[in-house]
Parts: structure tokens; C-alpha cells; sequence
């Protein structure tokens, strides 16, 4: 049977140092900079990336054009009413008119009716 060797201090260093650079070794393997895939996996990261961008882009300028015809529409609608409004005012105020100058010439045939009556009631 073999004896047991006695590892030294520097051995053990050594030792390490291999384990440490293996280690090392592996890891760069590993790195995904070195895979061949991983340029084409990035690239497609950053296409989706602009093309989110994109379309947030595109939802914020529908949401303000939305908005803005909302804004538009209200507007319209605000003028529609004041538009009745002021047409329901100039009706009124010609139907207001009308009554005014009927109740006039009321008043004036009936004054003329009554003059006639105290003329005809002197002549008896």
C-alpha cells in the first residue's frame, strides 16, 4: 500500500490557483457573449423594445386625438345650444311682440268702438 503523501502549503496554493482558473475557465465558456445565438437573441430584445416604444407612442397620440375630438364634439355641442338657445329667445321675443301689437290694436279698435258708442248715444 501507498503512503500518504503530505501536501505542502505551496501544494495547496497551487492546488487552488488550478481550481480558482478552471473555474474561471468555465464561466467564460458559459458567457453569453461568446454564444453565437446570443447577438441575434439581443437584437430581437431590442427590436421588441423599439417597437413597444412604438406603440405606446401610437396609443398616446390616439388617446390625445381622442381627447381632442371629444373636446371638439363638446364644443360643438355647446354651440348647437346656445344656437337654440338664442333661436328660442328671438322666438319668444317675436311671439312677445306679436302679442304686445295685438293687444294694441285691441285697445285701439276698442277705443274706437267705444267712441263710436258715446257718438251714437249723443245722437239719440
Amino acid at each position: 500500500m501507498a503512503g500518504f503523501k503530505e501536501t505542502k502549503f505551496n501544494d495547496r496554493l497551487d492546488t487552488a490557483a488550478k481550481a480558482r482558473a478552471e473555474q474561471l475557465a468555465k464561466a467564460r465558456a458559459k458567457d453569453p457573449r461568446n454564444d453565437p445565438e446570443f447577438a441575434a437573441r439581443q437584437a430581437a430584445r431590442v427590436q421588441a423594445a423599439k417597437e413597444r416604444e412604438q406603440r405606446e407612442v401610437e396609443r398616446k397620440a390616439a388617446r390625445l386625438a381622442e381627447q381632442q375630438r371629444l373636446a371638439e364634439e363638446e364644443m360643438r355641442r355647446k354651440a348647437e345650444a346656445e344656437a337654440k338657445l338664442a333661436a328660442q329667445r328671438a322666438k319668444e321675443e317675436e311671439a312677445e311682440k306679436m302679442r304686445r301689437l295685438l293687444d294694441e290694436q285691441k285697445a285701439a279698435r276698442d277705443a274706437k268702438y267705444a267712441a263710436r258708442k258715446e257718438r251714437n248715444k249723443k245722437k239719440r
